[in-house]
């Protein structure tokens, strides 16, 4: 699954310091390499510490873990549901991604120029917040016209114009859509709008080296990820070992890119199974929820297609027994069928008719 996360946030608020640092920091974990596939395009790997003891069981060639792609869009300045600034590239570009990360400023430093002249993150956030409702009732009191014509010819419009008319007085009233409550066929009717405010979001407090082990106040009714953009670039420029000390010198177990990775990750719903033997181990990315079928289609169409069984072992079991020899012996190995939802963590191998 490509998934796209799309970092935002004003000016001079660390946006570009940590996406470079997200881009290039091929040291910290050197299974995991970052791959910029673009400029302005980073992949990050998702920090699952159940692949290496699965690869290990099974003697695995290499490891394989699940991605999230982060995109640096163009910064954005008050007014930019009004093309000010790079707003009409802005808005363009987080369209095109599946969730936004908000890099909020919470560092100290005169010689960074705040573009409001004070660091004041309940304010800098408000601000994103406002031209991303403000960009999303421009589209729909654009589409409402034409829907309301559309709607007396075709009576089944009418769901869907209740939704429009529901989400433009909560976008009215300052809510984002993505709060308004919307039921999964209002929140379908409303798709070809492609809301902004539709997004999840994820808030990253860019903070000083002190607080990054610190415990922050909710900002939006979220709570932000502390991380200091100057610490996550200093990491980047050193070999994993020195990274490990520098982190433990700080009250850290990890990165706070191995943070955002993972926060990322469950704000979009996903989980991961694996399939593992002596030429890989691999994560594969899924919806919670996701069902057999669907799981195998994420490897390739054919396997959902013509799919008959999921030979399936949770990793616990996997791992205490040994791998898929072991589970098998101790009746372990489960065959699941087309309706089995899949765990997180499965242990699978896919049978199906070509």
């Amino acid at each position: 699954m490509a998934l796209s996360i799309g970092i935002v946030g004003l000016p001079n608020v660390g946006k570009s310091t940590l996406f470079n640092a997200l881009t290039s920091n091929e040291a910290l974990a050197a299974n995991y390499p970052f791959a910029t596939i673009e400029p302005n395009v980073g992949v990050v790997p998702v920090p699952d510490e159940r692949l290496e003891r699965l690869s290990a069981i099974d003697g695995a060639a290499r490891i394989i873990p699940a991605t999230v792609e982060f995109v640096d869009i163009a910064g954005l300045v008050a007014g930019a549901s009004r093309g000010e600034g790079l707003g009409n590239q802005f808005l363009a570009n987080i369209r095109e991604t599946d969730a936004i990360c908000e890099v909020v400023r919470y560092f100290s430093d005169p010689d960074v120029v705040h573009v409001d002249g004070r660091v004041n993150p309940s304010s800098d956030v408000e601000t994103i917040k406002t031209e991303l409702i403000l960009a999303d009732l421009a589209t729909v009191e654009k589409a409402l016209p034409r829907l309301e014509k559309d709607a007396k010819r075709d009576k089944t419009l009418a769901a869907k114009l209740e939704a429009v008319r529901k989400v433009h007085d909560g976008l009215a009233e300052g809510h984002r859509a993505r709060t308004l409550g919307l039921s999964e066929d209002e929140q379908a009717a409303l798709a070809d709008l492609h809301l902004l405010t539709m997004k999840p979001i994820l808030y990253v407090a860019n903070v000083d080296e002190a607080q990054v082990s610190a415990q922050l106040e909710p900002i939006d009714g979220c709570h932000p990820v502390p991380i200091s953009a100057k610490v996550e670039a200093d990491l980047a420029e050193l070999d994993p070992e020195e990274a490990q000390v520098f982190l433990e010198e700080l009250g850290l177990q990890e990165s706070g890119l191995a943070r955002l990775a993972r926060e990322a990750y469950a704000l979009l719903g996903l989980q991961s199974y694996f399939t593992s033997g002596v030429q890989e181990t691999r994560a594969w990315t899924i919806p919670v929820g996701a069902k057999a079928p669907q799981a195998a289609g994420v490897i390739h169409t054919d396997f959902e297609r013509g799919f008959i069984k999921a030979e399936t072992a949770s990793y616990d079991d996997y791992v205490t027994l040994g791998g898929e020899k072991g589970c098998r012996d101790a009746g372990k190995l489960r065959q699941e069928g087309k309706e089995y939802v899949v765990q997180d963590g499965d242990v699978m191998h896919f049978k199906f008719n070509v």
